[in-house]
């Protein structure tokens, strides 16, 4: 006898039945969450101070809440209050040329940047497609100065800027990183390591050279890869600060972050400027935080696909 069956009636709906989460996603959900929150907790905690006054810090310190909530802090950060204002609030009252610290780090951020991607893309099409004698050889030795600590770089760097006269202006500042670095070139080598060479063979059937291949075919393939760098170069050379800290004395070639660690030590009979400071600090960060926002799924894309062979 056949096994009778029934049949949903025409037009009901089946109503499917969602697995319960097992112990190991809940776990991994909780551990996401917490490492979240802990990511997230010091910007928190920078807003709040930002946000606060400064004697509301002092009184009340461990507040998970704005303490006497002000705008102070984004005004004198801004250079928006005068310097009795300033002083009234428990600032400093030596004023922060903000926006000229901005352009600075901007200019040299930018000319970093833009150096560096251009010839780093040169030379790694050289070292992934180009054959010439020894360059396995030169690369591996150029692969050898990502074991070099920076640090270790900082005074030959100085005597040469300061032999070129550069010292105290953005150029010098820039110029030490501003050719290629070994990271930059080994990361863009791998994705043109990585591009079938049919499209180069193409390319040369129809009468392209060298150059032109590099600049009208594997240089536009390479967009993702090229922005991804250049977005970590930026920021990078945006949060730079030892390096300015040597090479910039005035306010004409000084970056922003070097203008924050001054504007620390500008401190008042009354303590630190915490709220100025803070204010400064969160607005000199949206910038890299929007940057890195907007391209993060760009990037993570790129990091899984250029990949090491």
């Amino acid at each position: 006898m056949a096994a009778a069956t029934t049949t949903p009636p025409t037009g009901a709906t089946v109503r499917r039945t969602r697995p319960r989460p097992s112990f190991g996603r809940v776990m991994a959900w909780v551990v996401m969450g917490a490492i979240l929150l802990v990511t997230l907790l010091p910007f928190y905690w920078i807003l709040r101070t930002a946000l606060s006054s400064n004697a509301g810090i002092a009184a009340d310190p461990t507040s998970p809440l704005p303490v006497d909530a002000t705008g102070g802090g984004f005004a004198r950060a801004l250079g928006m209050q005068s310097t009795k204002e300033a002083i009234a609030q428990g600032g400093a009252g030596g004023g922060l040329d903000f926006w000229r610290y901005l352009l600075n780090s901007v200019v040299v951020s930018t000319l970093i940047t833009a150096c560096q991607i251009f010839f780093s893309a040169m030379a790694a099409y050289a070292f992934a497609r180009l054959r010439w004698r020894g360059r396995d050889t030169v690369f591996a030795l150029f692969l050898a100065g990502l074991m070099v600590p920076t640090i270790f770089t900082l005074l030959p760097n100085f005597v040469l800027i300061k032999q070129l006269g550069l010292i105290d202006s953005l150029l010098g500042i820039a110029l030490p990183t501003m050719f290629m670095t070994p990271f930059a070139v080994f990361f863009l080598r791998q994705f043109f390591m990585n591009v079938p060479r049919e499209v180069e063979e193409a390319a040369l059937l129809d009468g392209a050279g060298k150059v032109g291949i590099f600049f009208k075919v594997l240089l536009p393939m390479a967009s993702t890869p090229v922005i991804t760098l250049a977005v970590l170069t930026y920021i990078t050379s945006w949060n730079d600060y030892f390096w300015p800290l040597m090479v910039s004395y005035s306010d004409s070639s000084r970056v922003l972050t070097v203008a924050l660690a001054i504007f620390r030590a500008q401190t008042p009979q009354t303590g630190v400027d915490w709220s100025g400071l803070m204010a400064a600090t969160l607005i000199a960060a949206l910038p890299m935080l929007a940057l890195f926002a907007f391209f993060a799924r760009r990037i993570v894309s790129s990091i899984s696909f250029t990949g090491i062979k």
